[in-house]
């Protein structure tokens, strides 16, 4: 029996289209609603922000959109991406799970954010679009659409958050290698950027704070389109070609899994692995737990409100109806700087209220510490978002060990760890530590929620 187990689709099976999951949803989900007159909004109130065919996606009901040509001719690049069956990995848990990876990490940026990235630039570029803003937490979606503004040849320009910014400088190097202009957030370089500065010299920032700064240049910039890496329904509909690769590569394997598992921040990766899925649980009857593995330390899913509110903390975008800690939340400082956003995707946050997927809450060195031990049999340093998945994974393989009982267990290696050694010295020097969010702080950002009849 070999150790590496690998699972890899030819070119020609790469997915055609996408999956749209709103198609299979027993409940359509609630509207999203304009901030000032409280009614659904329509197309030409998303005009100024993003072009016609993304708007269309946004809310369209069929179940598969064509994938454009010259998208899956940049995602050949690296898709299919590949499953791996982490046999390694079982045997040092002594566990008869049967775990599987499906591995992000082998995209030109490292993570699985140029799935919608390229799309993104693709539709800015068709539209006529020849600037996009847009704001980063950890770095891998600002590198991504960097890497995707070169090849469609649009200018980019990130807003990185404040803290990542100063804990990653590669990652500003690597999106500046590309192109894209790399400006820390908050910034004296908006109006809302300067406002926070104003009040909080020394804010470490946070994805809402960077997504009004990125909102606000969009809007007032004729010019220029605003991108966003998580959260929006297009954007987890691109990232369905995770999932679509990871049912025909476990059909190869002969398996289907009891359990799949993604870490969760603003939703992308999670959903772009479990909507798959998902599906076949609506339309199949397939018996299939969903798993969203989030951060203690900014728990949406587990401890937020599900409720309307803005998406960004200057109260510029649209309502959506979502899991939220609350638009004025910042969280902690902790490493995984894409985990580190208010509010979850509110196709994702509708599937837990319909009880379709389940959520867990996780501490950052228990999670560094499965990263490690993931490392150490698999060969592959995560991305600290991912080690939330690899700690849900094994802790699944665990319990599967004590009740005597095999299961198969499929999560998503969303990325690797490669521009984050900084962290993983931190964790080996015990200057990694376990972050807690201020419970008065969370109570006084629920509190603001918008009021909505």
């Amino acid at each position: 029996m070999t150790d590496t187990v690998k699972y890899v689709l030819d070119e020609s099976r790469l997915p055609t289209h996408w999956y749209n999951l709103a198609a299979d949803l027993p409940e359509p989900p609630p509207p999203v609603l304009h901030p000032g007159t409280g009614q659904p909004v329509g197309p030409d109130d998303l005009a100024p922000l993003f072009p016609m065919a993304l708007i269309l996606q946004e809310v369209s009901t069929e179940r598969e959109i064509g994938i454009p040509e010259p998208v899956r001719e940049v995602y050949r690049q690296w898709r299919p991406s590949p499953l791996y069956r982490a046999r390694r990995l079982e045997r040092a848990l002594d566990t008869p799970a049967r775990i599987y990876y499906k591995y992000e990490g082998v995209s030109p940026p490292g993570s699985h954010k140029p799935n919608t990235a390229v799309a993104q630039a693709f539709y800015n570029r068709e539209a006529g679009i020849r600037k996009i803003s847009t704001e980063t937490g950890a770095g891998q979606w600002g590198s991504s659409l960097a890497f995707a503004g070169a090849l469609f040849g649009i200018e980019v320009q990130v807003f990185m958050v404040r803290v990542s910014y100063d804990q990653k400088p590669y990652r500003r190097a690597f999106m500046e290698t590309f192109g894209a202009r790399c400006i820390p957030s908050p910034s004296d370089q908006t109006n809302y950027g300067r406002q926070v500065l104003a009040e909080h010299p020394d804010s470490p920032g946070s994805l809402g704070i960077a997504i009004s700064e990125a909102v606000e240049v969009a809007a007032t910039s004729a010019d220029t389109n605003y991108a966003l890496g998580s959260v929006l329904n297009h954007v987890l509909l691109h990232q369905t070609v995770i999932g679509l690769e990871a049912k025909e590569q476990m059909a190869m394997a002969g398996d289907y899994p009891d359990v799949v598992i993604a870490c969760a921040g603003g939703g992308s990766n999670f959903a772009g692995l479990t909507f798959p899925f998902i599906g076949d649980k609506l339309r199949e009857g397939r018996s299939v737990r969903i798993v969203a593995a989030e951060p203690a330390a900014c728990p949406s899913l587990t401890r937020g409100t599900y409720a309307y509110d803005f998406g960004d903390t200057g109260k510029m975008t649209p309502l959506v109806k979502m899991h939220t800690l609350g638009s004025s939340f910042v969280p902690p400082g902790f490493h995984a700087g894409g985990l580190r956003y208010h509010g979850m995707a509110p196709l994702v946050s509708h599937a837990k209220e319909l009880g379709l997927i389940e959520a867990v809450a996780l501490m950052q060195t228990a999670c560094f510490e499965a990263g490690v031990t993931f490392a150490r049999h698999e060969g592959i340093v995560p991305a600290p978002e991912a080690t939330h998945a690899i700690r849900a994974a094994i802790d699944e393989a665990l319990r599967a060990k004590e009740e005597g009982r095999p299961r198969t267990i499929l999560f998503n290696l969303s990325g690797h760890g490669h521009f984050d050694m900084g962290a993983y010295s931190d964790y080996f020097a015990g200057r990694l530590v376990d972050q807690h969010y201020d419970e008065n702080e969370l109570s006084a950002a629920l509190a603001g929620l918008p009021k909505v009849e």
